[in-house]
């Protein structure tokens, strides 16, 4: 092949369109950035891309019959000020950072949220939620999961996810007699 101008052109328009297209997938880069990808449709040909989202705008990757995901989160004050959340997994483990971006069955990562408000993406089963986002009053942690390419596991047409609803009674540090409790009742999408 002979390396003319033209060839070159259409070399880098061909290196150009294929990066833009990964990098479409995951939303720019980010597993769950803002928005949604704009596409209803996946290239994975696991699970069915819906047509609906979750409150993130994420589109929804339904996983339905017996081996679909499941997570419960459980939220217990730690020994510092702060609070300690553990995910328990069913027919789902968390993808390695930097995980090509593709719907696995049962692979992915959670992303966790403070009263609907995302605070982290999780690659283990484990978190140390700082006090100061969870000030006095009842708040509620929701672990969801997502597929490698940013879509969300659905069963049902509902998100998988888990919520646990924690009270905090006061600002000083948990580990104090009667300074705060945590109420967990988790509750499974699907």
């Amino acid at each position: 092949m002979s390396w003319t101008k033209g060839t070159r052109r259409r070399l880098a328009a061909l290196a150009v369109g294929l990066a833009f297209g990964a990098a479409g997938c995951a939303g720019g880069g980010t597993a769950h950035g803002g928005g949604a990808s704009g596409a209803a449709e996946s290239p994975s040909p696991v699970g069915e891309v819906l047509s609906g989202t979750d409150g993130a705008g994420r589109h929804l990757r339904e996983a339905g019959g017996k081996e679909a995901p499941k997570v419960e989160v459980e939220v217990t004050p730690d020994s510092a000020d702060g609070w300690d959340v553990r995910l328990t997994f069913r027919h789902f483990r968390v993808s390695a950072p930097g995980a090509r971006p593709a719907a696995v069955t049962g692979r992915g990562l959670a992303c966790l949220f403070v009263d609907g408000r995302r605070v982290a993406r999780l690659h283990t089963p484990r978190y140390r939620l700082p006090a100061r986002l969870v000030p006095h009053g009842t708040h509620h942690v929701t672990a969801r999961l997502y597929a490698d390419d940013g879509t969300v596991w659905a069963v049902h047409g509902k998100p998988v996810q888990s919520t646990a609803d924690i009270t905090v009674s006061d600002t000083r540090p948990p580990a104090s007699p009667r300074t705060s409790t945590a109420t967990v009742d988790p509750v499974t999408g699907g």
